[in-house]
């Protein structure tokens, strides 16, 4: 049986990137809404939840213009106001629970659409994203990473409010 290995990169690449969008939706349902605004020794709980979503859904895409120009985006403009997570400062906006959820079941849907555009060439390409010099795959492997990060930062932070562990997801 011949396998195909670009198609077989696809669908490992989408599973973990759902097992890690769905932890961080596990953190985002959890979240007491007391706590969803505020710090805990550094960003408040919605900001970080934007964070890991806004650059999950940045790094399925190819740089900013066509970033800014998604129907999401654009009928949240509003939200998205100046764009302040691609500037060299630190966050100031705070995000509504009823948004990231929003957010973030768009980004899901956007992972199948990204990763279905991708071809064995085009996988271990340029990343088309400017100040992210590697291939498009080590891209998506960077992409999931991140996305993990903030949510296990957001599973302690939870953790340690409500006595409860974040459960692990294996797939998405």
């Amino acid at each position: 049986m011949e396998i195909d290995a670009s198609k077989a990169i696809k669908i490992s690449i989408s599973a973990q990137m759902k097992a890690a969008s769905a932890t961080l939706k596990y953190c985002v349902d959890t979240c007491p809404d007391s706590e969803w605004d505020g710090a805990h020794g550094d960003y408040p709980f919605s900001q970080v939840v934007f964070h890991a979503i806004f650059y999950t859904d940045f790094y399925l895409g190819k740089d900013a213009v066509p970033f800014k120009d998604q129907s999401f985006h654009r009928l949240n403009a509003q939200t998205f106001a100046d764009y302040e997570e691609l500037e060299d400062r630190l966050p100031i906006r705070l995000y509504k629970k009823e948004f990231c959820e929003r957010y973030l079941a768009f980004c899901r849907e956007k992972i199948d659409t990204a990763l279905a555009d991708e071809t064995a060439d085009s996988l271990f390409g340029d990343s088309c994203i400017s100040f992210r010099r590697m291939t498009r795959i080590e891209l998506y492997i960077y992409s999931i990473r991140h996305l993990q990060h903030h949510a296990a930062q957001l599973g302690l932070r939870l953790q340690s409010i409500t006595g409860r562990e974040m459960p692990w997801v294996s797939s998405g």
